[in-house]
Protein backbone atom coordinates (compact mmCIF):
# COMPACT_ATOMS: atom_id res chain seq x y z
CA UNK A 1 0.00 0.00 0.00
CA UNK A 2 2.83 2.69 1.12
CA UNK A 3 4.69 2.14 -2.48
CA UNK A 4 1.31 2.23 -4.91
CA UNK A 5 0.41 5.91 -2.49
CA UNK A 6 4.28 6.29 -2.99
CA UNK A 7 4.05 5.93 -6.78
CA UNK A 8 0.81 8.19 -6.91
CA UNK A 9 2.72 10.89 -4.89
CA UNK A 10 5.37 11.05 -7.43
CA UNK A 11 3.74 10.38 -10.73
CA UNK A 12 0.79 13.05 -10.06
CA UNK A 13 -0.37 16.04 -8.37
CA UNK A 14 -3.10 15.19 -6.47
CA UNK A 15 -2.95 15.05 -2.62
CA UNK A 16 -2.51 11.60 -1.96
CA UNK A 17 -0.13 12.62 0.71
CA UNK A 18 -3.09 13.75 2.98
CA UNK A 19 -3.95 9.88 3.33
CA UNK A 20 -0.67 8.56 4.55
CA UNK A 21 3.21 10.00 5.52
CA UNK A 22 5.30 7.14 3.02
CA UNK A 23 8.50 6.22 4.15
CA UNK A 24 10.97 8.03 2.01
CA UNK A 25 12.37 4.23 1.28
CA UNK A 26 9.17 3.56 -0.56
CA UNK A 27 9.94 6.16 -3.43
CA UNK A 28 12.78 4.10 -4.59
CA UNK A 29 10.22 1.07 -5.80
CA UNK A 30 7.62 3.60 -7.36
CA UNK A 31 8.19 2.23 -11.10
CA UNK A 32 6.80 -1.02 -9.67
CA UNK A 33 3.54 0.62 -9.12
CA UNK A 34 3.89 2.66 -12.56
CA UNK A 35 1.30 1.04 -14.15
CA UNK A 36 -1.90 0.73 -11.85
CA UNK A 37 -0.68 5.16 -11.88
CA UNK A 38 -1.68 4.60 -15.77
CA UNK A 39 -5.29 3.00 -14.80
CA UNK A 40 -5.38 6.80 -12.70
CA UNK A 41 -4.48 9.27 -15.76
CA UNK A 42 -5.75 6.99 -18.37
CA UNK A 43 -8.67 6.49 -16.63
CA UNK A 44 -9.38 10.53 -15.85
CA UNK A 45 -8.41 10.93 -20.01
CA UNK A 46 -11.03 8.44 -20.89
CA UNK A 47 -13.79 10.04 -18.79
CA UNK A 48 -13.03 13.88 -19.88
CA UNK A 49 -13.36 12.65 -23.54
CA UNK A 50 -16.47 11.03 -23.03
CA UNK A 51 -18.53 13.58 -20.93
CA UNK A 52 -16.84 16.41 -23.28
CA UNK A 53 -17.59 14.45 -26.48
CA UNK A 54 -21.13 14.92 -25.52
CA UNK A 55 -21.42 19.00 -25.67
CA UNK A 56 -18.15 19.88 -27.89
CA UNK A 57 -16.65 18.42 -31.02
CA UNK A 58 -14.81 15.37 -30.76
CA UNK A 59 -11.38 17.16 -31.71
CA UNK A 60 -11.93 19.50 -29.20
CA UNK A 61 -12.87 16.79 -26.57
CA UNK A 62 -9.12 15.30 -27.28
CA UNK A 63 -7.53 18.86 -26.79
CA UNK A 64 -9.69 18.56 -23.18
CA UNK A 65 -8.37 14.97 -22.27
CA UNK A 66 -4.82 15.67 -23.49
CA UNK A 67 -4.61 18.44 -21.20
CA UNK A 68 -6.68 16.89 -18.03
CA UNK A 69 -3.11 14.61 -17.84
CA UNK A 70 -0.98 17.15 -18.29
CA UNK A 71 -2.98 18.85 -15.09
CA UNK A 72 -2.67 15.77 -13.21
CA UNK A 73 0.63 15.04 -13.94
CA UNK A 74 2.24 18.05 -13.66
CA UNK A 75 3.93 17.38 -17.17
CA UNK A 76 6.12 15.66 -15.88
CA UNK A 77 6.76 12.97 -19.06
CA UNK A 78 6.65 15.58 -20.97
CA UNK A 79 9.30 17.59 -19.15
CA UNK A 80 11.18 14.30 -19.17
CA UNK A 81 10.73 14.07 -22.87
CA UNK A 82 12.05 17.46 -23.98
CA UNK A 83 15.30 17.51 -21.88
CA UNK A 84 16.05 13.79 -23.22
CA UNK A 85 15.25 15.16 -27.10
CA UNK A 86 17.94 18.13 -26.20
CA UNK A 87 20.53 15.88 -24.67
CA UNK A 88 20.18 13.27 -26.65
CA UNK A 89 20.11 15.56 -30.11
CA UNK A 90 22.34 18.37 -28.81
CA UNK A 91 24.88 16.51 -26.45
CA UNK A 92 28.22 15.23 -28.21
CA UNK A 93 29.23 12.73 -25.56
CA UNK A 94 28.07 11.10 -22.42
CA UNK A 95 29.02 13.98 -19.90
CA UNK A 96 27.96 16.40 -22.24
CA UNK A 97 24.30 14.48 -23.14
CA UNK A 98 23.89 14.63 -18.56
CA UNK A 99 24.68 17.93 -18.54
CA UNK A 100 21.88 19.40 -21.03
CA UNK A 101 19.63 17.06 -19.83
CA UNK A 102 19.79 18.04 -15.90
CA UNK A 103 19.75 22.10 -17.53
CA UNK A 104 15.99 23.37 -16.51
CA UNK A 105 16.17 25.47 -19.59
CA UNK A 106 14.83 24.09 -22.45
CA UNK A 107 16.32 23.76 -25.95
CA UNK A 108 15.60 23.64 -30.10
CA UNK A 109 15.07 19.83 -29.63
CA UNK A 110 13.09 19.94 -27.20
CA UNK A 111 10.63 22.35 -28.17
CA UNK A 112 10.36 20.96 -31.81
CA UNK A 113 10.04 17.43 -30.23
CA UNK A 114 7.22 18.34 -28.15
CA UNK A 115 5.14 20.11 -30.89
CA UNK A 116 5.73 17.45 -33.35
CA UNK A 117 4.81 14.96 -30.21
CA UNK A 118 1.49 16.98 -29.20
CA UNK A 119 0.62 16.84 -33.13
CA UNK A 120 1.11 12.99 -33.56
CA UNK A 121 -0.86 12.27 -29.79
CA UNK A 122 -4.21 14.32 -30.75
CA UNK A 123 -4.13 13.24 -34.91
CA UNK A 124 -3.88 9.86 -33.37
CA UNK A 125 -6.74 10.12 -30.93
CA UNK A 126 -8.43 12.44 -32.98
CA UNK A 127 -9.06 9.55 -36.13
CA UNK A 128 -10.70 7.22 -33.34
CA UNK A 129 -13.99 6.57 -32.32
CA UNK A 130 -15.03 7.61 -28.85
CA UNK A 131 -15.74 4.45 -27.55
CA UNK A 132 -12.19 3.28 -29.34
CA UNK A 133 -10.27 6.27 -27.91
CA UNK A 134 -11.20 6.00 -24.25
CA UNK A 135 -10.22 2.15 -24.47
CA UNK A 136 -7.47 3.09 -25.92
CA UNK A 137 -6.55 5.79 -23.56
CA UNK A 138 -6.56 3.50 -20.32
CA UNK A 139 -4.93 0.52 -21.93
CA UNK A 140 -2.08 2.37 -23.26
CA UNK A 141 -1.62 4.26 -20.65
CA UNK A 142 -1.36 1.56 -18.30
CA UNK A 143 0.91 -1.07 -20.78
CA UNK A 144 3.51 1.82 -22.17
CA UNK A 145 4.02 2.50 -18.30
CA UNK A 146 4.82 -1.21 -17.47
CA UNK A 147 6.64 -1.38 -20.21
CA UNK A 148 8.74 1.80 -19.65
CA UNK A 149 9.53 0.92 -16.26
CA UNK A 150 11.21 -1.76 -17.11
CA UNK A 151 14.59 0.54 -18.01
CA UNK A 152 15.35 -0.22 -14.13
CA UNK A 153 15.83 -3.54 -15.25
CA UNK A 154 17.95 -3.52 -17.94
CA UNK A 155 19.97 -0.35 -17.23
CA UNK A 156 22.14 1.18 -14.27
CA UNK A 157 21.22 4.02 -13.23
CA UNK A 158 23.32 6.91 -15.41
CA UNK A 159 24.09 9.13 -12.49
CA UNK A 160 24.79 8.97 -8.74
CA UNK A 161 22.14 9.23 -6.56
CA UNK A 162 23.08 13.19 -4.98
CA UNK A 163 23.35 14.43 -8.74
CA UNK A 164 19.52 12.89 -9.86
CA UNK A 165 16.92 15.29 -9.97
CA UNK A 166 14.09 13.71 -7.58
CA UNK A 167 17.54 12.76 -5.44
CA UNK A 168 16.32 8.74 -5.72
CA UNK A 169 17.44 5.55 -7.88
CA UNK A 170 14.88 3.58 -8.83
CA UNK A 171 15.51 -0.19 -7.14
CA UNK A 172 15.25 -3.18 -10.05
CA UNK A 173 12.16 -5.13 -9.41
CA UNK A 174 11.74 -8.54 -8.11
CA UNK A 175 10.06 -10.79 -9.90
CA UNK A 176 6.97 -10.92 -7.83
CA UNK A 177 6.77 -7.07 -8.45
CA UNK A 178 7.52 -7.59 -11.99
CA UNK A 179 4.27 -9.82 -12.55
CA UNK A 180 2.11 -7.46 -10.25
CA UNK A 181 3.06 -4.68 -12.20
CA UNK A 182 2.33 -7.24 -16.04
CA UNK A 183 -0.55 -7.59 -14.28
CA UNK A 184 -1.32 -3.87 -14.13
CA UNK A 185 -0.38 -3.44 -17.45
CA UNK A 186 -1.38 -6.23 -19.61
CA UNK A 187 -5.42 -5.62 -17.36
CA UNK A 188 -6.91 -2.92 -19.82
CA UNK A 189 -5.05 -4.55 -23.17
CA UNK A 190 -6.58 -7.77 -22.16
CA UNK A 191 -10.14 -6.32 -20.63
CA UNK A 192 -10.78 -3.13 -22.07
CA UNK A 193 -9.82 -3.89 -25.94
CA UNK A 194 -11.08 -6.08 -28.58
CA UNK A 195 -8.44 -8.99 -29.44
CA UNK A 196 -7.41 -7.98 -32.47
CA UNK A 197 -6.21 -4.13 -31.38
CA UNK A 198 -4.17 -6.29 -28.52
CA UNK A 199 -1.34 -6.78 -31.07
CA UNK A 200 -0.93 -2.89 -30.69
CA UNK A 201 1.22 -3.76 -27.79
CA UNK A 202 3.88 -5.23 -29.82
CA UNK A 203 5.04 -1.94 -31.55
CA UNK A 204 5.73 -0.16 -27.64
CA UNK A 205 8.10 -3.24 -27.22
CA UNK A 206 10.37 -2.31 -30.46
CA UNK A 207 10.16 1.12 -29.81
CA UNK A 208 11.39 0.19 -25.98
CA UNK A 209 14.30 -2.02 -27.57
CA UNK A 210 15.59 0.28 -29.90
CA UNK A 211 15.95 3.24 -26.84
CA UNK A 212 17.37 1.12 -24.07
CA UNK A 213 20.19 0.22 -27.00
CA UNK A 214 20.21 4.72 -27.79
CA UNK A 215 20.58 4.95 -24.19
CA UNK A 216 23.41 2.24 -23.80
CA UNK A 217 25.13 3.45 -26.50
CA UNK A 218 25.11 7.45 -25.70
CA UNK A 219 24.88 7.02 -21.90
CA UNK A 220 25.46 4.15 -20.47
CA UNK A 221 22.54 3.91 -18.45
CA UNK A 222 19.32 5.82 -18.00
CA UNK A 223 17.81 8.70 -15.91
CA UNK A 224 14.11 9.86 -14.89
CA UNK A 225 14.33 11.84 -17.65
CA UNK A 226 14.66 9.19 -20.01
CA UNK A 227 11.87 7.22 -18.56
CA UNK A 228 9.38 9.80 -18.54
CA UNK A 229 10.66 9.81 -22.61
CA UNK A 230 10.49 5.76 -22.86
CA UNK A 231 6.93 6.05 -21.68
CA UNK A 232 5.53 8.93 -23.85
CA UNK A 233 7.42 7.67 -26.94
CA UNK A 234 6.01 3.78 -26.41
CA UNK A 235 2.62 5.09 -26.00
CA UNK A 236 2.52 7.45 -28.77
CA UNK A 237 3.48 3.97 -31.12
CA UNK A 238 0.89 2.47 -29.21
CA UNK A 239 -1.75 4.54 -30.60
CA UNK A 240 0.06 4.15 -33.89
CA UNK A 241 -0.40 0.39 -33.98
CA UNK A 242 -4.16 1.08 -33.23
CA UNK A 243 -4.95 3.33 -36.04
CA UNK A 244 -3.36 1.31 -38.51
CA UNK A 245 -5.27 -1.53 -37.20
CA UNK A 246 -8.28 0.34 -37.39
CA UNK A 247 -7.86 1.43 -40.71
CA UNK A 248 -7.52 -2.50 -41.63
Amino acid sequence: MNTLLAALMFFTRLPFWKIKKVPSECFKSVVNNWAYVGWLTGGVMALVLWLVSFILPFQIAVLFAICSRLLLTGALHEDGLADFLDGFGGGTNRMHILSIMKDSHIGSYGVIGLILYFLFFFTMLSQLPVYLACSAMVAGDSWCKFVASNIVNILPYARKEEDSKAKTIYKRMSVWNFLFALLGGGLGMACLLPRWYSVACLLPLVVFGGLILLMWKKIQGYTGDCCGAVFLLCELSFYIGINILYQL
